[in-house]
């Protein structure tokens, strides 16, 4: 038997005013992608954060990926959402899409903390980077626990 080899795009949708991610759903994010590829499917969308992970076949990833640009719009809810798809990173596997966003995420969070505007507001930021290292370690302790019993 063969296993089905897949490739993960993870993008960040881009849109002007950030209060219309919050229109998004995963049947619109994937209609506007099927507009422009076939055989496509949404594995995950972040609302807030405009985060989707895209899975398909891996002999297709590079059809799709050229197939983005032409995204500019998506209908969610009764309203045309304009934006683009900004792909961030391509992975073999939901796992490495995963460590991928956590270092990301860490990253746009450390960007953010020099424009803030008050001590509370620093703080919370800074909280939020010590939460995504803190999970990225218990994650690596978790998989080397993994790998040492793995050798016994």
């Amino acid at each position: 038997m063969v296993r089905v080899k897949s490739r993960y795009l993870l993008c960040e949708v881009n849109v002007t005013d950030r209060n219309l991610l919050l229109l998004l759903d995963d049947r619109a994010v994937t209609a506007a992608v099927k507009d422009v590829v076939q055989r496509m499917h949404v594995k995950y969308l972040n609302a807030v954060t405009g985060i989707i992970l895209l899975r398909f076949p891996k002999k297709c990833y590079k059809q799709l990926w050229s197939a983005l640009p032409f995204i500019t719009s998506i209908e969610a809810r009764g309203k045309q959402i304009s934006c683009f798809l900004n792909c961030i990173y391509v992975g073999g596997t939901i796992r490495t899409c995963q460590k991928f966003l956590i270092r990301y995420n860490a990253h746009q969070l450390r960007r953010m903390l020099p424009k803030c505007k008050s001590e509370e507001e620093k703080h919370n930021i800074q909280q939020a980077i010590l939460d995504c290292c803190l999970t990225r370690t218990h994650t690596e302790e978790a998989e080397d626990t993994l790998e040492s019993e793995e050798d016994e």
